[in-house]
């Protein structure tokens, strides 16, 4: 919807995105095989919802894509190296930087683990629903923009955005770290100019119709 030609060459949506998320479940993978805590249970557990999230965006939800939009590759560059240093970020942080003990088995039945496991799992549910509704507006053959009219895009531009949002915060107080907080941020960073440039899109194509429905660029009722 935002891209252009001057963006530069491109390819295929699906093997774009298949080529762009990839790294971040195969860096996970590799940094858990190789560490000798990858036998224990609470940074396997943290692991294996950061999996995941990654292998539905990896091995799902490229294919489920529909019409013959092109991604360019500039993006998908900057993608992958963005993927593959948050997972390397917290690949490292789960199982070799965080202090020995820390992620003790006792973690998994914490507080903090169970509210932040609901809101990454909430997030997810919202993100993978919010793709439903925007591959679904088109009839087959058809090109034209609609607006969303379900779910969280009741209240905003990009509910998409907003559930990836809410799976990383939800990610970084499981795992109460910095290196969650700092992908939590980054994520909202990356995600938010382009929810307002959706919102501002909107406006200009559907003008009152849009405008008038008073909703926020990201996050309900506030942003």
């Amino acid at each position: 919807m935002m891209t252009s030609k001057s963006w530069g060459p491109s390819l295929s949506n699906r093997i774009g995105w298949f080529i762009m998320e990839l790294p971040a479940f195969a860096c996970m993978a590799v940094i858990w095989a190789l560490s000798p805590r990858g036998g224990q249970p609470a940074p396997c557990v943290m692991a294996a919802l950061f999996e995941l999230h990654y292998f539905q965006r990896t091995f799902i939800f490229p294919f489920l894509i529909r019409g013959k939009n092109r991604m360019p590759w500039a993006i998908i560059i900057m993608g992958m190296t963005f993927n593959a240093i948050n997972a390397y970020m917290i690949g490292g942080w789960l199982f070799y930087l965080s202090p020995p003990g820390f992620y003790a088995t006792s973690w998994l039945l914490s507080p903090l683990f169970f509210l932040g496991t609901f809101i990454f799992l909430a997030g997810m549910a919202i993100n993978i629903h919010s793709d439903h509704i925007i591959r679904n507006l088109r009839k087959p053959g058809d090109s034209a923009h609609y607006i969303p009219q379900k779910g969280f895009y009741k209240y905003v531009a990009s509910a998409n955005y907003f559930g990836e949002t809410v799976e990383w915060i939800g990610y970084a107080i499981l795992t109460w770290s910095v290196a969650g907080a700092v992908f939590a941020l980054w994520t909202f960073a990356n995600l938010a100019p382009r929810a307002r440039s959706i919102h501002f899109k909107y406006c200009s194509e559907f003008g009152q119709e849009y405008s008038s429905l008073g909703r926020r660029y990201i996050i309900p009722f506030l942003y």
